[in-house]
């Protein structure tokens, strides 16, 4: 009989594995302590919405709308519906069905997969993971500076350098149109050097072709009208409120003049923090105003502003630094050999759970239960602080050998505990130090047993 064919993951959808979940595990619990330390809630919201949704929030010429999105019919009724490509629609949607600024403003988080139909690559795949956050109610520019900074807080917890802030205004529709309208004429005199993508978008999206990475363009593209020479009073004043805060709060950041976003919605304040470490590739986390957005969607006009940050990529600069999170498993390996030594080690297991002790219960596999020398190796490859060791003798004597696995081969020393004392004394030696030696900062992985 032929073998059944295997089944492989779809193209640019990646699997995370369990070696990687620590990892990914340190990223989150970073990122949601910081959130929650300025204040933000929570927001969960589907991963598929009604593609009318996305269509208009990001608008229907855009190339994410026209290519990027997975975009199905549901065969059940007929219904047009899209896996979400961003977050912000979805929360947008949300804040407005819910209307959940009648009493006052929010200021919301969330994570999951979005997806996008792109070539995938280094840093791009086509489900990828996103953190956001979003400040629903808010006007001034310092709520702007209070996503920067919480941002700036979280890449110092996580370690990494070589991150910097580019900043732009891009103002509001009006100071956008003046400045395209001159853009317009300033690059058709130049039409001569104009790639055919940069052709393509000149009348449906010329600021894209600001962000050109042709080197023959650069030096045109470089004395096109600046935007942020059309802006008015009141749109200098936020970016002058904004600049004030963060450099009060030694805040590093540039006036990168190029930095445009391709969605209409979004307005003034518009930031990326950057890397050089992952190629081409740059952007970790992207944020800005969107003021008009919720009034675009039939609510009540609502100021917002907000970030989304690719975690995938954060967690490649995580790998850089060397910072590998160990995969330790558990605190206790529980050993057992004999029908009634399994038995009892059942009951040790939920008794030193109950205690608040990660533990890892040896069971059979199809090569059996297993001798007490290959049940020892496996306790010595879960990273567990302690061997509990159940055969026949320890079940005629009432008492289990704990056996202290991670000092020096010397120090190793065994215990006979009586079955009832099993969970105290592995309490009092993780928490009195012994077997366990830690000068690393990192290691609190005792820290939420016992205070």
């Amino acid at each position: 009989m032929s073998k059944p064919e295997k089944i492989v993951a779809v193209k640019g959808m990646n699997d995370i594995l369990p070696q990687d979940a620590p990892m990914w595990e340190l990223f989150e619990n970073t990122a949601e302590t910081i959130l929650k330390s300025y204040g933000y809630q929570k927001i969960v919201t589907p991963i598929v919405e009604d593609t009318s949704l996305f269509a208009r929030a990001i608008g229907a010429v855009t190339d994410i709308v026209e290519k990027e999105m997975y975009s199905f019919e549901d065969s059940m009724n007929g219904d047009q519906l899209t896996l979400r490509p961003e977050g912000t629609a979805g929360a947008v949607r949300a804040v407005i069905e819910h209307n959940l600024v009648y009493d006052g403003p929010k200021r919301l988080w969330y994570k999951g997969p979005m997806f996008r139909h792109e070539r995938p690559q280094r840093g791009r795949y086509r489900q990828f993971f996103q953190f956001g956050a979003e400040a629903v109610g808010f006007s001034g520019p310092d709520i702007d500076a209070e996503l920067i900074m919480l941002c700036r807080r979280l890449w110092d917890d996580l370690g990494l350098q070589n991150v910097r802030l580019e900043l732009n205004s891009i103002g509001n529709a009006d100071e956008r149109l003046r400045h395209r309208a001159d853009l317009i004429a300033y690059l058709e005199k130049h039409e001569d050097i104009l790639d055919a993508e940069a052709k393509r978008r000149l009348h449906s999206n010329p600021l894209r072709i600001l962000d050109t990475k042709n080197p023959a363009m650069q030096e045109m593209v470089n004395a096109a009208p600046k935007l942020l020479d059309y802006l008015g009073e009141e749109s200098l004043a936020h970016l002058n409120g904004l600049k004030n805060i963060l450099d009060r709060n030694a805040v590093q950041y540039t006036i990168n003049p190029r930095l445009v976003r391709g969605l209409d919605y979004y307005n003034r304040t518009v930031f990326e923090w950057v890397t050089d470490e992952l190629g081409s590739q740059g952007t970790i986390c992207a944020g800005g105003r969107y003021d008009p957005l919720i009034e675009q969607f039939g609510g009540k006009p609502t100021p917002a502003v907000g970030f989304a940050m690719g975690i995938e990529r954060i967690i490649e600069l995580m790998k850089g630094l060397g910072e590998t999170q160990s995969p330790s498993q558990c605190d206790v390996y529980l050993v057992h050999q004999g029908e009634e030594a399994q038995l009892q080690a059942f009951i040790l297991g939920e008794r030193l759970r109950d205690a608040g002790l990660d533990v890892v219960l040896h069971c059979a596999t199809p090569a059996g239960a297993g001798s007490f020398k290959s049940q020892m190796k496996k306790a010595d490859g879960s990273g567990a602080s302690f061997a509990v060791i159940i055969g026949e003798d320890e079940i005629a004597s009432g008492q289990a050998a704990v056996k202290a696995m991670r000092g020096e081969a010397g120090e190793q020393q065994q215990a006979k505990v009586a079955f009832e004392q099993v969970v105290d004394y592995v309490v009092d030696q993780i928490v009195g130090g012994g077997g366990h030696d830690c000068d690393d900062e990192n290691c609190n992985e005792h820290g939420h047993h016992h205070h």
